[in-house]
């Protein structure tokens, strides 16, 4: 990946990329070719497990012993012939899932200490549907507590780091999946996204996540009718992010805000760094967000890139300010999620962590001052005036964080600092949530560069409503373009 602040230190070359690294859409290829075996694939991240996630601290439980089960039947389905593609896509693929996303059986706590010892009666249904396309869940992944805050660290689990430089946070809340893709832990991962949980982590682990548009991908009742809310993938490079999307997308019974059939997303883009024709909105500031320099300058290569390759490039204002988004998200979480949390922790709220009493604090502030109406108000206000911007563009882009790393242990309880500027929120520190309330666009977070600090940056590629292809026709580019597979932190 290059970048205008050059490579991060440490990170390793192409050539060097050990086995624990293997994309998932190669690694299916040679499992139906038995150049490889699941049971290697799985041996050789149970191993880097062993070795780097006491560095990074990103799983709360591993299942090795039953997933090398799986792992060897699978393997004994490709040596009989009788793994087909349509049917299982996911065949022998180790995939970490975010402890949130429940396994009949398993912990769910959601890292609250007063819920430890709570287990769940039946799989999330992501999880059903990858162990169903024959995924093999070899380990779980941490969060902070109730997937509320851009940092991943709690007391049941204690903090998560940064591959990249284990000083910084992978970000949150996804951050435990986040920092397993970054170690080479798996190499598929299940997310989850309420104002950036999915696309903070990518970009400061130089992974890929994506925001599907609401419904896309079925949820857990009945916070799955939050219309903020949404489960997805990450991975390390585009396709794979789209293979484990199509898996988890499509109608559920579960769920009734879901819709549509499986995923159609393509792993593949014949001429993918052509971009002839495609018209892209840069947006660097979403309004009056402060950037990072490194973040601003790697963007901006980016999106030069683009219009080098033959897209036409031209730069947006939004009307939006970090201080309105702010108010906006916290009166929708006023009104729903902070009351469920309320609910969930009745009488347990001295062992709760300071961001997540903050965060119920905040949302019970906000929905004080403002109506669940003047909130969708705002909402609609803010939807109108994306859907004016990007009239006449494919694809709109812009940065991920505004702040080019966290501390991995810190709180951000009295606001956050970027590029000089003192903000009264961290969640402003951030680009993500402004299209949570315009959720139904769908949203891909890609790597961008490294920061001066040698922790990635990341952009987002915000589609039209529904219109996911566009945003993985243009991820894919800049892979081509500006490649980041082969360089990982050296662990």
């Amino acid at each position: 990946m290059s970048t205008p602040t050059g490579e991060a230190a440490g990170s390793r070359t192409p050539q060097q990329a050990p086995l624990h690294y293997l994309d998932a859409v190669t690694a299916l290829k040679l499992f139906r070719s038995r150049e490889l075996s699941p049971v290697e694939l799985l041996q050789a991240v149970i191993d880097r497990a062993g070795t780097a996630n006491a560095s990074v601290n990103a799983l709360t439980e591993t299942l090795f012993d039953d997933a090398m089960v799986l792992a060897r039947e699978a393997e004994a389905q490709y040596l009989r012939g009788e793994a087909g593609a349509a049917d299982r896509p996911l065949l022998g693929l180790p995939v970490v899932a975010k402890e949130k996303h429940a396994l009949a059986g398993r912990s769910f706590s959601q890292g609250l200490l007063s819920h430890a010892g709570r287990t769940a009666a039946a799989d999330h249904p992501v999880v059903e549907r990858i162990r169903a396309a024959g995924g093999i869940v070899h380990a779980r992944s941490t969060s902070p507590e109730f997937s509320c805050a851009t940092v991943t660290h709690s007391p049941m689990w204690g903090v998560t780091r940064n591959p990249w430089n284990l000083e910084r946070s992978p970000g949150g809340s996804s951050g435990g999946a986040g920092a397993a893709l970054a170690a080479g832990l798996a190499p598929l991962a299940t997310a989850s996204d309420i104002a950036g949980s999915t696309r903070l982590p990518a970009a400061f682990t130089g992974t890929v996540g994506y925001k599907a548009p609401y419904g896309r991908i079925p949820g857990l009742a009945p916070l799955s009718a939050d219309w903020y809310r949404g489960d997805g993938p990450m991975a390390r490079t585009v396709a794979d992010t789209a293979l484990l999307a199509n898996v988890m997308s499509g109608r559920h019974p579960g769920d009734h805000t879901s819709h549509g059939g499986p995923g159609t997303l393509p792993l593949e883009y014949p001429g993918a760094g052509d971009v002839s024709g495609l018209r892209i909105a840069l947006c660097l500031r979403l309004g009056d967000y402060p950037l990072d320099d490194a973040v601003e300058a790697n963007t901006r290569a980016v999106a030069e890139t683009l219009r080098a390759a033959g897209a036409v490039v031209e730069e947006v204002v939004l009307p939006w300010t970090s201080a309105e988004i702010r108010d906006t998200i916290f009166t929708h979480f006023g009104h729903i999620l902070g009351p469920a949390m309320e609910a969930a922790t009745a009488g347990d709220q001295d062992t709760l962590a300071a961001y997540t009493r903050r965060f119920m604090a905040d949302a019970r502030a906000a929905a004080e001052r403002r109506t669940l109406v003047d909130g969708l108000g705002a909402e609609a206000r803010i939807q109108s005036q994306l859907a004016t911007v990007m009239d006449g563009f494919d694809v709109l882009l812009c940065p991920t964080s505004g702040a080019g790393s966290l501390a991995a242990d810190a709180d951000y309880l009295d606001g956050i600092t970027v590029a000089g500027t003192r903000l009264e929120h961290y969640w402003e520190g951030h680009l993500t949530a402004p299209f949570n309330i315009t959720n139904r666009c769908p949203v891909l977070a890609v790597p961008s560069g490294f920061g001066a600090d040698g922790v990635p940056t990341g952009v987002q590629l915000v589609g039209h409503p529904f219109a996911e292809e566009s945003v993985f026709r243009v991820g894919a580019a800049i892979e081509v373009l500006r490649p980041w597979a082969g360089r990982y932190p050296d662990l």
